[in-house]
């Protein structure tokens, strides 16, 4: 999925894959030379203008996840992955979004989700932001308990009432992942690879 000849990429100046880019993003992805070759070919077919937009990316997340429902996690993880704003996403965003949620750690991982659901950006997960990541979570997944202990506002409640250090009723960053990383039923949803 990718940038096209001829076009311009806003974070690295031009779609061309030059042995620069490849360099950075080597440094900043797990994939070797050949594999962010191939990623790029396979971007550039599925993207011949150069740029996901945002009903391309729902798409894109759609085949991964067939018996889901992706477009409540895609609404919040497109403003994420978009990193320079400009109302898509280039093969270098695209690249270091797909490294991040399938190569990284689960610190990494887990942290990529806290970005996306800091709705107000403030650096906390409140109690709404948390139940959204949930249920997106769940419409992705294609999870339909819901009831009870799966219940997204019960569970994101349980989760803030037992990592919440400060008591303001907000998780930060480390809370997030600490909380996830404990939780294995939000971790194997996050993370299930790792």
């Amino acid at each position: 999925m990718g940038n096209e000849h001829g076009k311009k990429s806003s974070s690295s100046g031009s779609i061309e894959l030059t042995p620069q880019r490849i360099a950075l993003l080597k440094v900043n992805t797990k994939y070797s030379d050949q594999e962010i070759r191939d990623w790029h070919a396979g971007f550039l077919r599925d993207c011949p203008n150069g740029k996901l937009d945002k009903k391309q990316f729902t798409a894109v997340y759609k085949q991964f996840y067939p018996t889901g429902k992706a477009d409540n996690f895609c609404k919040y993880a497109f403003d994420t992955f978009d990193a320079n704003g400009d109302g898509s996403i280039d093969f270098d965003e695209f690249l270091l979004a797909i490294s991040a949620t399938s190569h990284g750690d689960i610190d990494d991982r887990l942290a990529v989700a806290f970005d996306m659901y800091d709705i107000s950006g403030d650096g906390q997960v409140d109690l709404k932001e948390l139940t959204k990541l949930i249920s997106a979570m769940y419409d992705l997944t294609g999870e339909t308990d819901r009831k009870g202990d799966h219940d997204p506002k019960h569970r994101a409640a349980e989760i803030i009432k037992n990592v919440d250090a400060s008591g303001d009723k907000k998780l930060s960053k480390h809370e997030f992942i600490a909380a996830c990383k404990n939780d294995p039923h939000i971790r194997k949803m996050l993370a299930p690879n790792v």
